[in-house]
């Protein structure tokens, strides 16, 4: 119940959000860039938190589990390298919102 409810704020967030970046009134400027700038953090604060607790659970199996750490490290690194890709995705999409304005 807890995750869908939070699923289900952070939608309305996010669509709060892009109907700011989108406006098309005197002040898109300043709000494109507050709407970037929220999106961007919410996209970091995300990464960082699934990135911290991959960190969290490879550490634990390996004080678990030592003879698995190589196998463990491989895992660690691809899944830290996946959700990074999800950052810098982010940041392609808020740069294409403040420089290219594909809607305005």
């Amino acid at each position: 119940m807890r995750k869908a409810l939070l699923t289900v704020l952070n939608t309305v967030a996010l669509v709060a959000v892009a109907s700011v970046a989108f406006a098309a009134d005197g002040g898109v400027a300043t709000a494109s860039v507050w709407a970037s700038a929220i999106g961007m953090a919410i996209a970091a604060a995300g990464c960082g938190l699934g990135q911290g607790m991959g960190l969290k659970a490879a550490c634990e199996g390996t004080a678990r589990n030592p003879e698995a750490s190589g196998k463990i490290t491989v895992t660690l690194i691809l899944g830290l390298a996946f959700v990074e890709s999800l950052a810098i995705y982010a940041l392609v999409v808020n740069l294409i919102l403040l420089f290219v304005k594909p809607f305005a």
